[in-house]
């Protein structure tokens, strides 16, 4: 409880700078005399009805086209809650598009952000992606598991970001075979993303080495994989989008990489 509260106080203490009142829309508060007059906020278009499963074949995704310098940055899990703080302030802060990959597990670190991120998923921004309920490996669970892992965590960013995250889903560790891809195809998983390139943070690393393979696998198309696990990565953000600029990449969700809309069901 602790780390939950530290988490939603500092998290609180920097959208106080003003992206909390810009992205709920509270523009509306009186200003105080003599102060300039706050420039209209556009109001966020609300999310439309979860569309049907489209099921269809699963096609495995290792990476996108290499033109158009488009580059897609991938968080997976969550159980840090300052990681997940860190990453929420970031994709506000910044603007960056991200594409988040969270188990429902780990709920109570997303949730004290699920209210500063939904409008960024409603823009297009964020994307959600699904990584199961828990995080185990779909090989060897039976079939009514499989299922079950899959559908409990879409019902749970449902709830929390109001959109699903069909077509695309990530098997824990990148584990699965013909079998689960089979099931995921059902629900409507016709895409099982992994990466071609990582921060390979998944465990403690310095930041010396997390930024030198950022350096090794940043380039147009790669779908890189990062976790919001372990706190390096929060001292390196600005870095990070230095390199990103610096190589001329444009950060977009998988959505925007591969044309498909969870809006509307298209795959």
């Amino acid at each position: 409880m602790r780390h939950r509260c530290a988490s939603r106080r500092l998290f609180l203490g920097l959208l106080g700078v003003g992206a909390a009142a810009v992205l709920s829309g509270c523009a509306s508060h009186a200003s105080a005399p003599g102060s300039p007059t706050p420039a209209p906020v556009a109001p966020v278009p609300p999310l439309p009805p979860v569309p049907a499963a489209t099921p269809g074949a699963s096609k495995v995704l290792f990476s996108g086209p290499t033109e158009g310098g488009r580059i897609v940055l991938t968080v997976d899990d969550g159980t840090c809650a300052h990681c997940v703080a860190g990453y929420a302030d970031f994709a506000v802060r910044t603007g960056t598009h991200l594409t988040f990959s969270p188990n429902g597990t780990y709920a109570h670190e997303w949730q004290p952000h699920a209210e500063a991120l939904r409008p960024l998923v409603a823009a297009g921004q964020v994307q959600v992606m699904n990584h199961t309920f828990s995080h185990k490996d779909l090989r060897k669970l039976p079939a009514a598991k499989v299922r079950e892992e899959l559908e409990r965590n879409d019902e749970w960013v449902q709830q929390k970001f109001g959109i699903t995250t069909r077509p695309y889903y990530r098997p824990p560790f990148g584990f699965h075979n013909a079998t689960v891809d089979g099931i995921a195809g059902e629900l409507g998983y016709t895409r099982a993303v992994m990466w071609n390139g990582s921060y390979s943070d998944s465990e403690t690393v310095t930041p010396e080495f997390l930024m030198s393979e950022a350096r090794k696998y940043m380039k147009p198309g790669v779908i890189m994989l990062g976790h919001a696990n372990h706190p390096t990565v929060l001292g390196l953000f600005d870095q990070l989008l230095a390199l990103i600029h610096d190589r001329q990449l444009t950060p977009v969700t998988l959505d925007e990489m591969f044309d498909t809309s969870r809006a509307v069901g298209t795959v």
